[in-house]
């Protein structure tokens, strides 16, 4: 479970990096916000290919 956050975060870090300077104030909420949407996206994802 630790491994699936640590790469959600990198991953967030790193499209949130795209948009944001790393030592920008709020670089932690820009991150944390796009964390949600890739979590969402992928909840979708995964809603979408269950579907009968």
């Amino acid at each position: 479970m630790t491994w699936l956050v640590r790469g959600l975060l990198l991953a967030a870090g790193a499209i949130a990096a795209l948009f944001v300077a790393r030592d920008a104030p709020n670089f932690a909420v820009v991150e944390g916000m796009v964390a949600v949407v890739l979590v969402a996206g992928i909840v979708l994802a995964v809603a979408l290919t269950r579907r009968k």
